[in-house]
């Protein structure tokens, strides 16, 4: 009878979410509204087909369904980066793990989108911490995607048919939503992610020197193939280290038109992914860059967000020598669109609001932060205005929080995504409503015997 009950709760939290609920006109009113980038005191949020309506201190519309939020903060929902969420339930289990690929004839072309699991134990939990949406990335040595990735730096050079093994270049991302259902794709293929510094140096046969090399002369290949397609069919054109499906994923890195996520933390190795993407005209993301307030003047300057989490505190290898809690703060400083991380990829995705927190006791302005997990991450993808702020037309992600959201002991009562409305609860807490009580059905029959 329990585990039926159990059943029927994760039913009645997909009934939920259902198109027709989220077409139901609905009014938030009397909360302090955080909208992503501005603050309204005693704010209405009108939510309707799945979208905001609209945003300020009118009254509530006439039939609407009215949520008071008196004493509540109300927020968008935040938005998960560097994320493994729905790609990966046991980090130490290789059969639940799809953001992890080792053929050498898929490197770039590896593409996360096609291993998501929307009924992964790992979305409900990040809900309850306000993640409503995520950019999940493929594992790769030294990220943090997904938990945790392999080193390969053994496996380094030319595998088999001639190919790069392992490749530079670890995937593409894709953007999640996380409402209860059976399709939380929003956009595959949203960036190429390649690691520098050391997990690159080891891929590319242990020197940093030999990647950037390898780096120029992939794109020069990939251009190559773009301009003469017709000759490659033909087996008209020299060997190429990459596979078909490998080249065809890289003409967006390579034209710019898709930018690319790069694993560095040393402030050198900054510099010089810096200077590698003017030369190749790339567009970057940094991932990690805890020294990057060294150089936050030179990473500004060139207009290149990062990707950050702001607790790193602690110089795990010589990359890291100079990280320092302040990284968030100095890098906002100087004019760069950051984005705050959890700690780790899937299960503690929800300490996102946490690291935001701990960032602005070490000098992030509140309002940064804010941005840092909401519209920041959209910006960053290119999906300005569609998710991650309370906005008219933007998807009608909305969290009530019982207080600050940045503050851990404030719970995230009522949660919106596209519009509907997601039941506050998890697998861990239906387990521990089956046994907490005991009574029929609480044990398998044989216990009672």
């Amino acid at each position: 009878m329990r585990l039926k009950s159990l059943i029927l709760g994760a039913a009645c939290a997909a009934a939920l979410s259902t198109p027709a609920f989220a077409q139901t006109l609905t009014a938030i009113t009397g909360g302090r509204v955080l909208t992503g980038t501005s603050v309204i005191e005693n704010g209405t949020v009108v939510i309707q087909n799945g979208r905001v309506v609209s945003v300020g201190t009118a009254a509530a519309p006439v039939g609407a369904r009215i949520i008071d939020a008196r004493g509540k903060v109300v927020t968008p929902g935040f938005v998960a980066v560097d994320s493994g969420l729905g790609g990966s339930e046991i980090s130490s289990v290789d059969g639940s793990n799809d953001l992890t690929n080792g053929a050498n004839t898929i490197s770039a072309s590896f593409d996360v989108s096609y291993g998501l699991d929307p009924w992964s134990f790992t979305l409900p939990v990040a809900r309850l911490g306000g993640i409503t949406r995520a950019i999940v990335v493929p594992s790769h040595p030294g990220g943090g995607g997904g938990g945790h990735a392999h080193d390969d730096s053994d496996f380094a050079g030319v595998g088999a048919g001639g190919l790069q093994s392992p490749g530079l270049f670890a995937g593409q991302a894709a953007i999640i939503h996380l409402a209860a259902g059976t399709d939380i794709l929003v956009k595959p293929r949203v960036a190429m992610v390649a690691p520098f510094g050391e997990a690159g140096a080891g891929i590319a046969g242990g020197a940093r020197g030999a990647q950037f090399t390898q780096f120029k002369e992939t794109l020069a290949e990939v251009r190559l193939y773009a301009r003469n397609r017709g000759a490659y069919d033909r087996a008209g054109l020299r060997d190429l280290s990459l596979s078909r499906a490998d080249l065809e994923a890289l003409i967006p890195v390579a034209n710019g038109s898709m930018p690319l996520i790069v694993t560095v933390r040393r402030a050198a190795d900054i510099q010089q992914v810096l200077r590698l993407a003017r030369e190749e005209g790339v567009r970057i993301i940094l991932d990690g860059a805890e020294e990057g307030w060294l150089v936050a003047d030179q990473i500004a300057a060139a207009n290149v967000p990062v990707l950050l989490n702001p607790i790193s505190n602690l110089p795990g290898n010589l990359e890291t020598r100079a990280t320092r809690m302040q990284n968030a703060a100095a890098l906002d400083a100087a004019g760069v669109v950051i984005a705050i991380k959890g700690n780790d990829g899937s299960h503690r995705v929800r300490e996102t609001r946490y690291n935001a927190g701990n960032a602005v006791s070490h000098g992030l302005p509140y309002e940064a932060a804010i941005e840092a997990i909401t519209v920041n991450p959209a910006r960053i993808f290119g999906m300005a205005g569609q998710f991650g702020e309370l906005r008219a037309g933007a998807a009608a992600d909305v969290v009530i929080w019982s207080g600050d959201p940045l503050e851990p002991l404030s719970d995230a009562e009522t949660i919106f995504i596209g519009g509907a409305e997601q039941a506050p609860t998890s697998r861990q807490f239906l387990l521990r409503d089956r046994y907490r009580d005991g009574g029929e059905g609480a044990m398998p029959p044989a216990y009672d015997r």
